[in-house]
C-alpha cells in the first residue's frame, strides 16, 4: 500500500514537472526567440536532468525515469537551439 502511494505521488510530480516545463520548450521552438535563456543555467540543468534519469534508472523507479527522460528531451532542444544561437553570433549574452 506505502509502495503504491509512494509511486501514485511520484508519477504526480513526474507529471506536473514536466508539464510545467512544456511552455518553455514549445516558446523556444516556435519563437527561436533565446535571449532570456541563460546558457550556463540550461548546461547544468540539462546534465541534472540527465543525472536523475540515470539515478532513476539505478534504482529502478518508472515515474523518475519516465518524468526525466521527457524533460531531458525538452530540456535538450532548448539547450541545443540556445548553442545553435551562441555559435551563430545572434547573441553573444549568456
Amino acid at each position: 500500500m506505502i509502495a503504491e502511494l509512494s509511486d501514485l505521488i511520484g508519477y504526480f510530480a513526474a507529471s506536473l514537472t514536466t508539464v510545467a516545463f512544456v511552455p518553455q520548450a514549445w516558446k523556444s521552438w516556435s519563437t527561436r526567440d533565446l535571449s532570456g535563456i541563460s546558457l550556463p543555467m540550461y548546461a547544468l540543468f540539462t546534465l541534472g536532468v540527465a543525472l536523475w534519469l540515470a539515478y532513476g534508472l539505478t534504482i529502478g523507479s518508472i515515474p523518475i525515469v519516465i518524468g526525466n527522460a521527457i524533460t531531458l528531451l525538452l530540456a535538450s532542444v532548448v539547450l541545443g537551439l540556445k548553442l545553435r544561437e551562441t555559435r551563430s553570433g545572434a547573441s553573444l549574452r549568456i
